[in-house]
């Protein structure tokens, strides 16, 4: 072949990835849930985790539908405080040393005693898997509200859940334990088919005061029916108004599942801030694990679809600029808003103080120069923390002094407590998001009666519920055959 005979090459040309490398992480696989790498990627202002398994290959999951929000969060990272006390040591690595162990950078804000794996339900999504196994004895839940006690010195807040605590026969004298040993807010997280239908039962809530965390997907018949196996509606509703009329407060706690009612998160706040029981609504993302219909990891609900949602929904009552990365944890998993309500007027806090100002610990290196600034920034973050609960004294007095010294409040501080509503945006991760970098900066820790305090997400997604449902079913057959 001669030279003017010769093939022209077309040159090669360097192309552009089709996103921005955010950073590196540790993960899981979703398959045999080995610890691998992860990556987490930019693309169309969406946030994703690409991770790879040597024995099950590729996988790529939706974190974040909105980047900028994502990255923009850095800011919220408050410096975390070291718990009194550790239960286990650094073997294997985050996350398979939780315990919680010297690694771990945050202490315990809320911790969750699931009493029971039983449940008066069936619901088709259920992240505890809610069923036949154990039920804690009241000395077992003595033990580990003291050990608490000693990993906390001074614990918060505790939540007694399950499968559905309201069952358990011990559960008034474990809220009581609870209060004996001077932990500030008890919580009862249940499906409220009991409070709806026992006087006796409502009653002893009445005289024991805990915060009602209260399951409540939705105004739908449907919502219930996809999401609950059955129509709970009614139920629902009867058990909020028994509930105000024996004085006691409620949080509404929706799973959200892309299309099923993200539509329906502004008429879940909307709601809220009309009944009389209910202090503060929690939307939280179905987390895909225990028990859940199918779904699309790459086309799930996320946080800002959530936020976008109450704004689109609410007729403007509320704004993006609303909702702030709560800083207690890692701040890409919660953000937080509050509100004075005063019949149909709301007041977002946010309008009325800088929050910004004072929980961006990276991007304002400076607090405003006013001589409250550090007690405002102390009470924000008291407000802006998982241990925050809708109703307290603790909450009403915080935002009292968030809002009160230098600003014109339009109102006064009388009856301050029925008055604040907090909206709370809570992103709990499986294995197909689950990034260490945020399990070990978790301040929600499952307590277990082997002494650990193991966080949420890795109880969940790592492999620990399973271990332990298995340990104390056994211990509780054996204990029953001698």
């Amino acid at each position: 072949m001669t030279e003017t005979n010769r093939p022209v090459e077309t040159p090669r040309v360097k192309q552009d990835a089709d996103y921005i490398f955010h950073e590196l992480t540790r993960s899981i696989c979703p398959e045999c849930k080995a610890v691998i790498d992860a990556q987490i990627i930019l693309r169309d202002n969406r946030v994703y985790m690409r991770k790879r398994c040597p024995d099950h290959g590729w996988f790529e999951g939706i974190i974040s539908s909105d980047a900028k929000m994502y990255v923009d969060s850095i800011g919220f990272n408050k410096p975390g405080t070291i718990p009194l006390d550790f239960s286990t040591e650094v073997d294997r690595g985050c996350p398979l040393d939780c315990g919680l162990c010297p690694e771990h950078k945050q202490h315990i804000c809320l911790g969750l005693i699931e009493v029971n794996t039983n449940c008066n339900l069936n619901c088709p999504i259920c992240f505890a898997n809610a069923g036949i196994g154990y039920s804690l004895t009241l000395q077992q839940v003595e033990a580990m509200l003291d050990r608490f006690v000693e990993i906390e010195g001074n614990p918060e807040v505790v939540q007694f859940s399950g499968g559905e605590p309201t069952i358990h026969p011990d559960l008034p004298a474990m809220i009581q334990a609870a209060r004996d040993r001077g932990i500030r807010q008890v919580m009862v997280n249940t499906n409220g088919v009991r409070l709806a239908r026992d006087d006796r039962f409502l009653k002893t809530m009445a005289m024991l005061n805990p915060v009602i965390y209260f399951q409540f997907d939705g105004l739908r018949r449907e919502t219930y029916q996809t999401i609950r196996g059955e129509d709970l509606l009614d139920t629902k509703l009867k058990a909020l108004d028994r509930l105000h009329e024996e004085g006691l407060d409620a949080v509404l706690v929706a799973a959200i599942e892309h299309g099923v009612n993200v539509d329906e998160v502004g008429p879940i706040v909307e709601f809220g801030l009309r009944h009389p029981a209910v202090r503060g609504v929690v939307l939280q993302p179905v987390t895909h694990v225990g028990r859940h219909i199918h779904f699309d990891p790459m086309n799930r609900v996320t946080i800002p679809d959530v936020i976008h949602g109450i704004v689109e929904q609410t007729s403007q009552r509320f704004v993006l600029e609303d909702f702030v990365p709560v800083p207690c944890c890692f701040p890409t998993c919660q953000v937080n808003s509050y509100a004075y309500v005063d019949g149909d007027q709301v007041t977002p806090l946010p309008r009325l103080l800088k929050v910004d100002d004072y929980l961006d610990y990276i991007t304002n290196v400076a607090l405003p120069k006013i001589p409250e600034a550090g007690e405002i920034r102390e009470a924000l973050e008291g407000l802006w923390s998982a241990s925050a609960v809708p109703g307290s004294d603790k909450a009403t007095s915080q935002f009292e002094c968030a809002c009160g010294p230098g600003l014109e409040m339009p109102f006064g501080s009388d009856h301050l407590n029925k008055h604040i509503f907090q909206i709370a945006v809570k992103d709990f991760l499986d294995s197909y998001t689950f990034n260490v970098k945020q399990v070990m900066k978790c301040c929600v820790a499952v307590l277990v009666p082997d002494g650990r305090a193991i966080p949420f997400c890795a109880y969940n997604s790592v492999g620990y519920r399973e271990e332990v449902r298995e340990q104390l079913t056994l211990q509780q057959g054996l204990a029953r055959n001698v």
